[in-house]
């Protein structure tokens, strides 16, 4: 395309313009060599002279020292100055300056300015809490934006995000950290004012820090090496909830392989057979909860019947020499020979119904998914004890039986305290024993927990929950009686 007439007359004024500024660039640069060679000349000849004047004259240190203070004096008043008259305005006019931020300016139109979140951040730990919330706002641009700011309004951080997608809307999962004098009901409010509904506050904690891939590698990690994991791997990457397996029945079929998500139950296909019916009545479950808590159960399932195979072999006060190691399906035989060792009254005891039902309990017992089962055996290979740690929905159940011969000697207190301690680590605050009021065995290996306890009796029934108020590590192993490691291996079972 050709250049018109207008078009070349510009670019012909730009050229000059360019050669004008070149040479008049040329001509400064000259002027300004001239005037620094003549001050360069000028600071050399008063230099010779100083110097003449303090080698040669009598007033010459004199001079000196005069020269530096007032050097010291002018440069002590420049900073007074600079201090005294500083160029930058006081904070309230910087705010009018035109700092139009979100964290520090105004709002839209009709909105009261959000407070500078600055001293939110710089609070100290005892000023404020950490919330998790859960709200669900429409998906569209700007809702986030919304929210977010509506949060500002009460000095709220948000720490972490997470969304869940839905068909008519976004799930927004926040973790927060809040004024110490911020309410529950306020965030709720805040959250309403930015537009999100069926909003759902909870106290959080330090480890609700940690972010949702990591906490979901470390629970497959978990789910990895130990079946038993699974329920509680579940309950920790869901939150709040209930967590049954059911044994597949006629009436009731096992789920597809897909699983079932209703709202607030979901339904996976229990690798060991049946179902795993989790169930949180207070909050809907997401399609993305149920896409990780499925992906988890097939790790499960892929990986299939898994036992630590650790054992402690320990020493009882009286000198013998006892091994406790984790118990599953292939200790059944073992466990039904200890049944046969044991008195009716023993095992009625222990299973609250006829002796002759005692064998059925034990395959529901051994499974791995109901809980954790230890065992004691003796240096001979013979089982005399069996310790359960049962998960009962969002509580858990401790029981012992220790065979006739074996009781009183402090075992059923070591299985006990290490039941117990694993209760600890997976985030139990009490377990209960369910027993006879004449089981005196049973109450004294409680009190020897030195946990505080509560008793509810009925009937017979004597019901001991114990709140784990210490460190597991802490635990005593047995009451009045020192239990010594001698060795920890991890052979073949």
């Amino acid at each position: 395309m050709s250049d018109t007439t207008p078009a070349k007359n510009v670019r012909k004024n730009a050229r000059q313009n360019v050669r004008q500024s070149r040479h008049a660039q040329a001509g400064h640069h000259w002027r300004r060599a001239a005037v620094e060679l003549a001050a360069l000349f000028t600071a050399v000849a008063v230099a010779d002279c100083a110097a003449n004047v303090v080698a040669h004259g009598p007033e010459g240190p004199v001079l000196l020292v005069a020269s530096a203070a007032a050097l010291l004096a002018t440069a002590g008043f420049h900073v007074w100055f600079a201090r005294r008259r500083g160029h930058s305005p006081p904070a309230d006019e910087a705010g009018d300056a035109g700092d139009t931020s979100p964290a520090a300016g105004a709002g839209t139109a009709g909105e009261p300015p959000v407070p500078a979140l600055a001293p939110a951040l710089a609070l100290s730990t005892a000023d404020f809490a950490l919330w998790r919330m859960r709200t669900t706002v429409r998906d569209e641009p700007g809702t986030l934006a919304a929210l977010c700011q509506a949060l500002a309004h009460q000095r709220v951080d948000i720490l972490t995000l997470q969304t869940h997608p839905l068909a008519d809307g976004t799930v927004d999962e926040l973790l927060v950290r809040a004024p110490a004098g911020l309410l529950p009901a306020e965030l709720t409010r805040a959250a309403a004012a930015g537009g999100g509904s069926g909003t759902w506050v909870e106290r959080a904690d330090a480890h609700d820090l940690v972010d949702t891939p990591t906490r979901v590698l470390a629970l497959a990690t978990r789910t990895a090496l130990d079946a038993a994991e699974l329920p509680l791997a579940l309950r920790q990457l869901l939150g709040r909830c209930t967590i049954r397996s059911l044994p597949e029945r006629g009436s009731e079929p096992a789920p597809p392989a897909e699983g079932v998500l209703e709202e607030t139950v979901m339904r996976l296909r229990d690798p060991s057979g049946g179902t795993i019916a989790v169930e949180r009545p207070y909050l809907p479950f997401t399609p993305a909860e149920f896409a990780r808590a499925h992906a988890l159960v097939g790790l499960d399932a892929r990986l299939g019947p898994r036992v630590p195979r650790r054992r402690d072999v320990l020493t009882l006060p009286e000198g013998n020499a006892i091994t406790v190691r984790r118990a599953g399906p292939e200790d059944l035989g073992a466990a039904r020979e200890m049944h046969a060792r044991c008195a009716p009254e023993t095992l009625a005891m222990r299973y609250h119904g006829p002796a002759g039902d005692a064998d059925r309990y034990l395959p529901h017992l051994l499974g791995p998914r109901h809980g954790r089962t230890l065992a004691a055996y003796t240096a001979s290979g013979r089982l005399v004890a069996l310790g359960h740690l049962l998960w009962d929905g969002d509580e858990t159940e401790v029981a012992l039986l220790v065979e006739d011969a074996w009781q009183r000697r402090g075992v059923g207190a070591l299985l006990l305290a290490r039941l117990v301690a694993l209760a600890g680590d997976t985030g139990c605050e009490s377990v209960y024993a369910v027993t006879r009021a004449a089981n005196t065995g049973m109450v004294a290996a409680m009190r020897g927990l030195e946990l505080p306890l509560d008793y509810q009796i009925e009937e017979g029934t004597l019901v001991i929950t114990a709140r784990l108020a210490t460190t597991p590590s802490t635990l005593p192993a047995a009451e009045g009686a020192s239990v010594a490691v001698v060795r920890q291996d991890s052979p073949d079972r």
